[in-house]
């Protein structure tokens, strides 16, 4: 391929091309690694803020399809037309949480349960973009996902890992956009198989792995000094990073089956429950972001058994993430996240078997660790969780609150290929102010 054809081909295609020249070439497969947000430490754009700046790490727990916030985080018990079946139970905390969330409520002494979330996304994919990017979509450029920010802002804490890893979630949600590949993560399928065709054929000695890529090198060394272009270099220089991550110690990271069966069972025997599992191993071993979705919140037909069902998986996985983290000393530098697109109506949808449709203008979502004092809720919802009636947060507000916890200026402009001005909090006219009060 020459450097015309190379350019020519969209993203994927340069990735693909790059895994079948590993595969033929080397006896291995770096599909897990290209793009695996392997940037080199920092790129002094951390901003250190006063309360903020004890997150060192991010899990990001995706809510797929649209949260029902009156079901979960932002019950109104004295409003039965609006409630439903669903009773409210007291906390830990300074709130009531959905019956359906009987083991977070033992932990929301951690929790900063936030009532007054809003965008104008009323649309699944274009929800999701915002929430991941603090921009809306456009057919002009593909914007970084948040973990592409942590990695570019932040830096690798642990050299040999990649900086970002993503599960069960869609793997445009790992998209580097258009910081380049180096700074995309590694989107994994089920949390049990771990990272995939990350080790050496057993067909492949060690001698012929060790002489194939000599020859790579000496390849890609010929291709680079006849094509010096920035994109030629960056992947070049994945295979060096590939074959660092294929040598570390800290690969197990990645294997959750190395847990006992008791700590496996605790998280759940789920996809969600698992990734939780390997969120807290890979941060544990120095990884940046991670994010674990869970979906099916889609609920326009038969709101309280799906809720209920989606709710059993993110209580069982998400209390005992958060308990473990904090029993483990991990908690203060880890900051937790659950966060969805939009809510669901207040309206009870009767003739779709008592179903919520969507509902952008008020919703709910939390915060835990990364040094935000816990047992509290922020803003408010209405007497029918309709709109926001304190303190509204924008979607790019909440991202604006993940960065002020990293130490990260959220402000910072970080310039395009073609030179335009990009923030980790928004554009300009809709740039997001971190929610500074509810730290300790």
């Amino acid at each position: 391929m020459d450097t015309q054809s190379f350019h020519n081909v969209d993203e994927l295609g340069r990735r693909q091309f790059m895994i079948n020249a590993a595969r033929s070439y080397l006896g291995v497969s770096l599909a897990p690694m290209l793009g695996a947000g392997l940037a080199s430490p920092g790129f002094g754009l951390t901003q250190k803020h006063a309360g903020g700046a004890k997150a060192e790490h991010v899990i990001f727990l995706n809510m797929g399809g649209g949260m029902s916030h009156l079901d979960t985080f932002d019950t109104k018990p004295s409003n039965k037309d609006v409630q439903g079946p669903v009773e409210s139970v007291n906390t830990a905390g300074q709130f009531q949480l959905s019956q359906y969330l009987p083991g977070t409520a033992k932990i929301a002494n951690h929790l900063c349960v936030i009532n007054s979330m809003t965008s104008k996304q009323g649309a699944h994919s274009q929800g999701q973009y915002l929430l991941h990017r603090s921009y809306a979509p456009r057919g002009t450029i593909v914007h970084p996902a948040m973990g592409a920010w942590v990695v570019r802002m932040k830096g690798r804490k642990n050299t040999t890992l990649p900086g970002f890893v993503t599960a069960n979630t869609n793997p445009g949600n790992a998209s580097p956009g258009f910081f380049g590949a180096e700074f995309g993560g590694v989107p994994l399928g089920r949390p049990g198989e771990g990272l995939k065709n990350s080790t050496r054929a057993h067909s492949v000695s060690e001698d012929d792995f060790k002489r194939r890529l000599a020859i790579a090198d000496a390849l890609n060394k010929t291709f680079e000094e006849r094509y010096q272009t920035p994109k030629v270099k960056a992947y070049d220089s994945l295979y060096e990073e590939a074959v660092k991550l294929m040598q570390s110690e800290d690969l197990k990271a990645f294997d959750i089956n190395l847990e006992p069966a008791k700590v496996k069972a605790a998280y759940g025997n789920d996809r969600f429950g698992q990734g939780c599992l390997l969120a807290r191993r890979l941060v544990e071993t120095g990884v940046r972001f991670v994010e674990v979705s869970l979906g099916g919140w889609d609920t326009h037909y038969d709101n309280f058994a799906n809720v209920e069902a989606r709710a059993k998986v993110l209580d069982q996985g998400f209390s005992t993430l958060v308990a473990d983290l904090e029993e483990r000393g991990l908690l203060e530098s880890t900051l937790v996240v659950i966060a969805t697109e939009f809510g669901r109506t207040p309206r009870i949808v009767t003739e779709h078997s008592n179903g919520r449709d969507h509902h952008p203008a008020c919703f709910s979502a939390v915060m835990a660790g990364g040094g935000i004092a816990g047992g509290q809720k922020y803003g408010e919802s209405d007497k029918s969780g309709a709109r926001v009636a304190k303190d509204p947060v924008t979607i790019q507000d909440f991202n604006a609150t993940i960065a002020y916890s990293l130490g990260i200026n959220h402000a910072q402009v970080v310039s395009s290929p073609s030179g335009r001005p990009f923030r980790m909090g928004g554009a300009e006219k809709e740039l997001g102010n971190p929610i500074t009060s509810i730290f300790g």
